[in-house]
């Protein structure tokens, strides 16, 4: 339930546009957040880890610090948001780097592979939290992201992080309708997972396909505007994903042409528009790895 604290946050009134059930559960996250005392949130700047960074500062004030890891697999622009996002949360903000580009087991991008990246990421902001005293790790996981074989999940798990929103059972869609409850800029934002996993399992992570890759996605976003977006490595063929609302965007000849020859000139042979435009898990299609669900 929420304390008497915590409701001050937020008028009555407010609180109309949202079920019990959904208030309720923010209040279990509030609640286990305060009684941390002091938390880190891992804060990639995504939607998840966005609503908790909100909840933390609202339960914790300055006891609250978003830290972002900066790495290779992470996007240029990905981490510019991130700093804008914490600026307007009003929370703390740190920026770390993580060496998973050093991990020969990453860079060999087997079915596992975010257990490796995951497991880099827990050990650094575990170092922060004792150097800093007293903070307790969480991270933005919600009850849904635990589904199926899930070995960035497993990593974090072993680590110590714990996942307020997943605890409180967040479901994705919840997550969305609190975050515009509050009033978060990012609610509607789409997935952005890391660079790595637009590359087909078993192919070789290096740092100048991560750089082909966030050059190629950055480069068809803008010339048509598409917001859910993934540009598969398969070595020497991108395979373009895109919303499949979004697909319509693509239907002009001298746009694709366009398209083509601009991804080739960053090292491709082949350029194709996959059908069936973005959906989780397509990497796994082409891959041994049934059940370790990609986005």
């Amino acid at each position: 339930m929420l304390t008497e604290e915590s409701r001050t946050t937020h008028p009555v009134s407010e609180y109309s546009t949202i079920s019990d059930e959904l208030r309720e559960k923010e209040g279990r996250v509030l609640n286990e957040l305060k009684g941390y005392g002091s938390v880190l949130v891992a804060f990639s700047g995504g939607i998840d880890s966005t609503l908790l960074a909100r909840l933390a500062k609202m339960a914790l004030g300055n006891r609250a610090t978003a830290v972002t890891a900066e790495s290779a697999s992470m996007p240029v622009s990905e981490l510019a948001e991130a700093k804008r996002l914490a600026t307007e949360l009003g929370i703390q903000h740190l920026v770390i780097k993580t060496s998973e580009m050093e991990d020969p087991n990453y860079l060999a991008n087997p079915a596992n592979r975010c257990y490796f990246c995951k497991k880099e990421l827990g050990s650094k902001l575990t170092e922060l939290a004792k150097e800093l005293g007293g903070y307790v790790v969480v991270d933005g996981t919600n009850a849904e992201d635990l589904q199926g074989h899930r070995p960035g999940a497993g990593a974090l798990s072993e680590m110590g992080v714990r996942r307020p929103l997943a605890e409180a059972g967040f479901r994705k869609d919840e997550v969305r309708r609190l975050a515009k409850h509050l009033g978060l800029s990012n609610h509607d934002k789409p997935s952005m997972p890391c660079l790595s996993s637009r590359v087909a399992y078993g192919e070789v992570i290096t740092t100048d396909r991560l750089v082909r890759i966030e050059r190629a996605e950055s480069l068809i976003r803008s010339l048509t505007g598409v917001r859910e977006l993934r540009v598969r490595d398969h070595g020497d063929v991108a395979r373009v994903e895109v919303g499949p609302g979004e697909r319509r965007l693509f239907f002009d000849e001298s746009l694709l042409d366009e398209i083509s020859n601009s991804l080739r000139s960053l090292g491709f042979l082949h350029v194709a528009l996959d059908m069936s435009g973005y959906r989780s898990g397509s990497m796994n299609a082409s891959s041994s790895a049934v059940g370790n669900r990609e986005k």
